[in-house]
């Protein structure tokens, strides 16, 4: 008796380290989340409604995700990382500074510009006074990581000799706004209902580049001298 016991304990924590762990299960209910807070927004969507979309259970779903909250965050990040790849590889490339950040920055508008970063921004704003723990992580993981990496690109540029900057964290966050001028704010307040053209994310990005390097290449200051 003592040995079928001590199988059905070891066979229970078997089961419990497992749960969860279904890679497709997990996709699924992401996917039913997706389509929910896409349709209805974040307070509008249930859990009972992303269930439905996914075809689970409320319970299995709680086993996969604490709340809607930590399920809208895993959400963001997964499509973030579907987005973001390539992007911040563009950084690691041999490709001259122009061309670096002219790269860097057109995948960026391309990703900011899109329906589900445009829907997932307006969803945040509308609750990270209430949620700021929500509105917080959002950051980090999005703007605030983006601005870190630029950071370090530049910072090796600044070793280079290649430009000429004090504090490259600020100088990340100014060319980062620059890329976004003209093309993120009017998606948000829904003023363009779809992304922006590649013709016009080129246009903007161009003038990005060109004005940044006119502030911060290090030959920039000797050809006004």
């Amino acid at each position: 008796m003592s040995e079928i016991l001590e199988q059905a304990i070891k066979s229970t924590s078997r089961n419990r380290r497992i749960a969860g762990a279904d890679p497709d299960k997990r996709r699924q209910i992401l996917d039913g989340a997706h389509e929910v807070f896409t349709a209805r927004g974040f307070d509008a969507a249930s859990v009972s409604d992303i269930a439905a979309a996914a075809n689970v259970s409320k319970s299995t779903l709680y086993v996969y995700f604490e709340d809607k909250e930590h399920l809208f965050v895993a959400l963001i990040e997964r499509e973030r990382e579907a987005q973001k790849r390539g992007l911040y590889e563009i950084l690691n490339s041999d490709l001259d500074l122009a061309h670096g950040l002219a790269g860097f920055g057109e995948g960026l508008a391309r990703m900011l510009t899109s329906d589900f970063a445009v829907s997932a921004h307006r969803i945040v704003l509308g609750v990270a006074e209430r949620m700021p723990d929500l509105g917080k992580e959002f950051y980090e993981r999005g703007p605030g990581y983006g601005t870190q990496c630029l950071a370090g690109y530049l910072a090796r540029q600044v070793e280079k000799g290649v430009l000429d900057i004090d504090d490259t964290e600020l100088a990340a966050m100014q060319f980062l706004d620059l890329c976004q001028s003209t093309l993120v704010r009017p998606r948000l307040f829904n003023a363009k209902r779809s992304p922006a053209p590649e013709a016009e994310i080129k246009r903007v990005v161009a003038s990005a580049v060109t004005m940044f390097l006119a502030r911060y290449a290090r030959d920039a200051g000797k050809s006004k001298a």
